[in-house]
């Protein structure tokens, strides 16, 4: 096999593999994990049942993969950060983030509040392992910003929750939202808003001077 043989058939797995995901997304969002079938998952993705198994495994299998996809791209922003990083700019970047992706994915939001709410059966492992440590690991470089001085001594395992919570009440509770201000759904000018008030006020309470944008 060449190598761009290789290329061509990871790539083609990659896209085939996203499109399985995309769909998971939708049919558990809607069904919920019980109620989901391969077979409906494989109608939505256009592909026989037989190749959501082969890419998969199974369903548990692509359920977790799914979920924990859904934090992969949540967090993503937190990957590269190191003690010498801006933390106005890290966290504001975060919420920002975190927001879009939640107004941009809503199905796979309310699925992992869904998961959550039920205690988490299937994603304990990956709770109590691969993200505590990832916690922990983020935690440190913001208890150096706090020695460095760019920021109040707070804890940031509470700093993390706050920014997932906050953000997530906007997908989560988006009837409750959109009833009160009168709309059928945030337009861009909204989440703007939205995400600068979040900035202004955990970025204060964290002591840190609030970054100003080109477009403020």
């Amino acid at each position: 096999m060449t190598l761009d043989t290789a290329n061509h058939e990871s790539a083609s797995r990659d896209r085939i593999e996203q499109t399985i995901l995309n769909a998971a997304e939708q049919v558990f969002a809607q069904h919920g994990y019980r109620g989901a079938s391969l077979q409906s998952i494989a109608d939505v993705a256009g592909l026989p049942k037989a190749n959501i198994l082969y890419y998969m495994g199974s369903k548990q299998a692509l359920y977790v993969r799914l979920l924990n996809r859904m934090m992969k791209r949540w967090n993503a922003v937190l990957e590269d950060i190191t003690p010498a990083s801006d933390p106005a700019a890290v966290l504001s970047d975060f919420i920002r983030t975190k927001m879009v992706l939640g107004q941009r994915y809503p199905e796979g939001s309310r699925l992992f509040a869904a998961e959550i709410l039920g205690g988490a059966p299937f994603l304990k492992d990956y709770l109590n392992g691969e993200l505590r440590e990832w916690v922990s690991s983020r935690a440190a470089i913001m208890r150096e910003w706090s020695r460095q001085g760019k920021m109040d001594d707070v804890d940031p395992r509470w700093l993390i929750f706050l920014i997932w919570s906050s953000t997530q009440h906007y997908t989560e509770y988006s009837a409750q939202v959109n009833g009160i201000l009168g709309q059928e759904t945030l337009a861009e000018e909204d989440i703007d808003a939205i995400c600068r008030f979040l900035e202004h006020v955990i970025l204060k309470g964290c002591g840190i001077e609030r970054p100003v944008f080109a477009n403020a």
